[in-house]
């Protein structure tokens, strides 16, 4: 299969370009554009930006305090950073004016040089993508692994070659503004409702998703789950080669697992690729990532064996079914990254029994009733924090005890006393972390940091 990009050149020099949003891929959107000729405003709503002088020193002439009207109407171009909705007023005038719109990711793509492996999904899409840039590397292969995971695209330009493999992380946020975007793998893990306060509806947010496959052709591949309905509807409109992998379908041709090993089925037979004992991830959604990380490498002509060596060697992501901590017969577990419903449930089902579930924050929408039946048969209560506290007790208190924390350590505390001897004290919010956290990633640190707060307070009883 081929791994060429040939797209025609793309010129901002002179132009007029306003990038929306100063989260770290607007801000690396911006100094793109200034070295590549642009006069660039970065416009940011808050009253601070990180790294301002250097951003002026690059030429970025910064707007704060909320995005002015004036300073769109004056665009050739608008860079959306992710965390910022199309939707906007201001935004939605630009366009209607006939300004061209695009998200960070479209533009840092159209300076590419080298193929793209993107992968989305609900959930799991951090950890399949970092385990496929690992397979890459571990086939000899220079990945360079962003987008919605680390680095923002735009910062990875510079580095870009033909023999340079992007492993990009793609949000619905980040696919509904592409234009061009071109995958030579794309995978699409899952999916299930999220963030229903940002898209009008549940179809917005699959067609947004469904980008991913816009602009691939029959030289492209797309890694599906055939486990979920959604996706495979969606992949239908697609014109690159479908490559499956499925933990529970029954399925001709494709990743599966077969005995004691990760593998691909095919009418010549069974070809072992990764050993189960290989994998250290916990949770069967897990695998399920596992089986598409090895689909990307399979595509991508990585050796089982360079498989076998990056599973091995990877023990899973910070805030995603993280141990942090055992107090007095209680495990602490910190997945901070399951911030929808479907991501939560996930997490609470690695648990058979005996679990006290931290849950809240910025309710982003879905159905929390499907929590019932899971946290009826394994949780002891739900300790519910945030914004969303007076929706999950709602929901929830029918099921299970449900108590509210104003603070991540009186969670922490709370949750402790609920949790037996032997039982998981579980972070699994189901909701965004924006209400009383920077991201998931500072909610999951705090959460770590009660825990040790609290090992030392009973170390010292």
């Amino acid at each position: 299969m081929t791994m060429t990009r040939a797209t025609p050149e793309f010129s901002v020099a002179g132009a007029r370009v306003v990038v929306v949003g100063a989260a770290r891929s607007g801000v690396a959107a911006a100094e793109l554009l200034a070295s590549r000729g642009a006069r660039v405003t970065l416009s940011e709503a808050r009253g601070a930006v990180a790294g301002l002088a250097r951003l002026r020193a690059a030429g970025v002439e910064v707007e704060l305090g909320g995005h002015q009207a004036a300073t769109l109407a004056a665009a050739e171009l608008v860079v959306l950073s992710p965390g910022v909705s199309p939707r906007l007023p201001v935004v939605d005038a630009a366009r209607r004016r006939g300004t061209p719109v695009i998200s960070e990711v479209e533009l840092a793509a159209r300076w590419l040089r080298g193929p793209i492996v993107a992968i989305t999904g609900t959930k799991g899409k951090s950890t399949t993508t970092v385990l496929t840039g690992r397979m890459l590397a571990a086939g000899g292969r220079e990945a360079l692994v962003g987008g919605n995971v680390g680095t923002a695209l735009s910062s990875q330009v510079g580095a870009s070659a033909p023999d340079v493999i992007h492993v990009v992380e793609v949000s619905s946020f980040q696919l509904e503004l592409t234009q061009t975007f071109r995958p030579w793998i794309a995978v699409f893990l899952n999916l299930s409702p999220d963030h229903m306060d940002r898209h009008a509806s549940f179809e917005d947010y699959a067609a947004a998703k469904a980008r991913i496959f816009a602009n691939q052709t029959t030289s492209d591949a797309m890694v599906i789950n055939a486990d979920d309905p959604f996706v495979l509807q969606l992949a239908r409109g697609g014109r690159a080669r479908p490559v499956r992998f499925a933990l529970a379908s029954a399925i001709a041709e494709g990743l599966v697992v077969a005995g004691d090993s990760v593998a691909y089925r095919s009418a010549r037979g069974v070809q072992p690729l990764v050993p189960l004992s290989a994998v250290k991830l916990p949770g069967r959604h897990l695998l399920s990532d596992v089986l598409a990380a090895s689909a990307a490498g399979y595509v991508a002509g990585v050796s089982p064996v360079a498989m076998e060596r990056a599973v091995r060697a990877f023990d899973g992501l910070a805030h995603t079914l993280e141990a942090v901590g055992e107090i007095g017969g209680v495990r602490f577990v910190n997945d901070s990254k399951a911030t929808n419903v479907a991501a939560a449930r996930a997490s609470i089902e690695c648990f058979e029994r005996d679990v006290v579930v931290i849950m809240g924050g910025r309710f982003k929408g879905g159905n929390l009733a499907e929590l019932r039946p899971v946290l009826g048969a394994r949780a002891r209560a739900v300790v519910a924090i945030g914004e969303a506290r007076p929706h999950l007790r709602a929901v929830l208190g029918g099921t299970l005890d449900v108590q509210e924390a104003l603070t991540m350590g009186a969670a922490v505390r709370a949750a402790f006393a609920l949790a037996p001897r032997g039982g998981t004290v579980l972070l699994a919010p189901a909701c965004a972390s924006l209400d009383m956290f920077d991201d998931y990633a500072d909610r999951g640190r705090a959460f770590s940091e009660e825990v040790t707060r609290l090992g030392r307070e009973a170390a010292r009883r």
